[in-house]
């Protein structure tokens, strides 16, 4: 309630959080449109693989020129995190081997770390808030992303003293779009190519929001920062609106659609006909709350929570998430709070990698959002041996596979890899 204030405060004493962005990219660059307006905050380094890039990005967002020049652009994120002037490294590139090695950088360099790399956090990340923590560090998730925001609503829920029944997010899905490649991405949208080009929007990062990855990312996050559950058979993402979430999202065994209590799932915001749902949380984040007993239900009714026909499970939501405009928060809760705003705790489940259709022995995995892959969360207890869909980028198929079909560590040519091997052994336990 005070994260204002305490900025404020240090930009007084002439000693504002210095951040350093690598990736300039949407993300990036929006976070980087609100610093200008934010006491207390400035950005000392932005790497980016093309630092030209990077300043354009900048005059795009309304920095003026003495801004720029007074901020360092570099090739290298790993240089960057060493910087002296530098207290926070937000890591924003959204390449899992290049988020993992950037964050142990800024953890080696005494830098608190915010990863808006979901992709790099799901694949080990209680391995690097461990590092973070043994070095006196804040390794954070990323505040305006969804994982963050449903972690804050969870915490406030659990510190209420309610149990969580759901946790998630809304997206717009139809079974049909796990098969969506880049090349076909936009007309989803309802963009022309030319239009998400000039925008600057990358279609292979667009089509894993469309064809399910991202949100079975975002998902496993949540479940591993906050100790939730993991559908048995995947995210199910049914149709669902904000009036109906705590019918929908309860127990199987109470009337809903839940396998068990303290599930994450991700609904709809269409139907399975392409019909619109009503008042839909596409854009938003929700918790279902479960009353510990009669009186607070009878709350619940009160004060005019929609819940269940039992009136036990009521439900929060958010409608909308600003993505990186609100980034600063994590940065300066990091920085002025030493809190993170959620971290990852345990893996309690992984995201395999699926074929979106035939694929022959000797083709080369194109990872998420590509032509070849869909990722699909699963319970660690589950997934075996099963591929994450971090590591199903730039490796060979060993045989064929068919359409709609989990790959395995044995389906392609990994070779030594120490990403690999500390994947393996958190999933391990």
């Amino acid at each position: 309630m005070n994260l204002a204030k305490l900025a404020a405060e240090a930009a007084e004493r002439g000693t504002p959080v210095r951040a350093a962005l690598i990736g300039a990219g949407k993300f990036g660059s929006m976070f980087l449109s609100q610093v200008p307006t934010i006491k207390g905050l400035t950005v000392s380094a932005i790497a980016d693989l093309s630092p030209d890039r990077a300043r354009t990005a900048c005059r795009a967002v309304g920095w003026d020129e003495a801004r720029i020049a007074a901020s360092a652009f570099l090739e290298s994120g790993a240089e960057a995190a060493a910087r002296d002037d530098v207290d926070v490294v937000i890591e924003a590139t959204g390449n899992p081997r290049a988020g993992i090695a950037h964050a142990r950088a800024a953890i080696a360099n005494g830098k608190h770390i915010v990863m808006v790399n979901v992709e790099a956090d799901v694949l080990v990340g209680p391995a690097l808030a461990r590092e973070a923590a043994a070095a006196g560090t804040v390794y954070s998730m990323a505040y305006g992303d969804q994982p963050a925001l449903v972690a804050e609503m969870v915490d406030w829920g659990r510190a209420a003293g309610f149990t969580i029944a759901a946790a998630g997010k809304g997206t717009k899905y139809l079974p049909a779009f796990h098969n969506v490649t880049p090349d076909d991405v936009w007309a989803h949208y309802g963009l022309k190519p030319e239009e998400a080009a000039r925008a600057g929007m990358n279609p292979q990062m667009f089509n894993s929001f469309l064809d399910g990855t991202k949100s079975a990312i975002e998902m496993v996050a949540i479940a591993n920062a906050c100790g939730l559950n993991v559908p048995a058979n995947g995210l199910s993402f049914p149709p669902c609106g904000v009036d109906d979430l705590a019918h929908v999202l309860r127990p199987r065994a109470v009337g809903g659609q839940l396998d068990g209590p303290g599930m994450v799932e991700t609904i709809s915001s269409v139907e399975r006909d392409g019909r619109p749902v009503f008042r839909d949380l596409r854009w938003g984040v929700y918790v279902v709350l479960e009353a510990p007993n009669d009186y607070a239900a009878a709350c619940f009714k009160q004060y005019g929570l929609p819940t269940d026909s039992t009136g036990r499970y009521a439900a929060m939501y958010k409608p909308f998430h600003l993505i990186g405009l609100e980034l600063s928060i994590s940065v300066l809760s990091a920085a002025l709070r030493r809190e993170a705003t959620g971290c990852t705790r345990e893996m309690r489940g992984t995201v395999a990698a699926v074929s979106k259709r035939a694929l022959k022995k000797g083709e080369m995995l194109d990872g998420e959002g590509g032509y070849t892959v869909w990722g699909k969360a699963q319970p660690l207890a589950r997934a075996g041996e099963a591929l994450p869909i971090g590591l199903a980028h730039g490796v060979a198929l060993t045989r064929d596979i068919p359409a709609g079909q989990v790959l395995t560590f044995t389906d392609v040519e990994m070779g030594a890899d120490p990403v690999v091997d500390l994947y393996r052994k958190l999933a391990k336990g």
